[in-house]
């Protein structure tokens, strides 16, 4: 069931990129297998496969002596990024895309990205995603990565937006959750992997098929 908003409220958007903006095309078991891959040169490791490969390597390197540790990640992150930019190079930019944000452009209400993938994967989807967006944060750019609400008060701080008045769009349950958390208006989009009636147990205030209809369904694209 979703909880309508007032779309006249909206100053800011703030978007997902994988599965939201972009073919979802990354495998994250594969990811986090080729993560592990690369740990076990270093010391023996003990899988968990509900964990991500981030939190994965968090957890290994934390028993590890600093060296070690170093070396380590850095050989663990270089294979998650192989795994991401040869994911990316098989995705694309959903056709709703250009002109859902043009559309937004023209009603100056800024947008901004917050993502847990890297920004030279995203370059390689999106090579001119930096014209339409006035902020993206990658899990680079913060200390802490969605759901923490930490991702997108800094996406809120950089569109100089309050929370009430913006709208986090995503195609998984995490990212109408850290909506939620903040206190922003919420969408789902079932353009992901996740389907609509799993996102709908979230409560968003929108759900769509994409985000071309959402922006139709919401009065913000003819």
């Amino acid at each position: 069931m979703t909880h309508r908003a007032d779309p006249a409220d909206i100053r800011a958007v703030i978007f997902d990129f994988d599965g939201t903006l972009a073919v979802q095309t990354l495998d994250f078991g594969h990811m986090r297998d080729r993560a592990m891959e690369a740990l076990s040169r270093f010391a023996p490791v003990k899988s968990a496969p509900t964990e991500s490969a981030m939190e994965e390597l968090d957890r290994f390197c934390a028993a590890l002596d600093p060296d070690t540790t170093a070396r380590a990640r850095q050989a663990a992150l270089q294979a998650i990024e192989n795994v991401e930019l040869e994911a990316a190079r098989r995705s694309s930019v959903f056709p709703p895309v250009r002109p859902m944000l043009a559309s937004l452009r023209e009603r100056n209400i800024p947008c901004a990205i917050i993502t847990r993938n890297i920004i030279k994967a995203m370059r390689i989807v999106f090579p001119d995603l930096e014209e339409y967006f006035a902020c993206i944060l990658t899990r680079d750019d913060v200390a802490n990565v969605k759901p923490h609400s930490e991702h997108l008060q800094k996406a809120l701080e950089a569109l100089g937006c309050t929370p009430e008045r913006a709208l986090m769009v995503g195609d998984h349950p995490m990212d109408i959750q850290v909506g939620k958390k903040v206190g922003t208006m919420t969408a789902g989009v079932g353009c992901g992997h996740v389907s609509l009636e799993v996102l709908a147990r979230e409560n968003p205030n929108w759900l769509a098929d994409d985000v071309g209809q959402l922006m139709c369904e919401i009065g913000l694209m003819d």
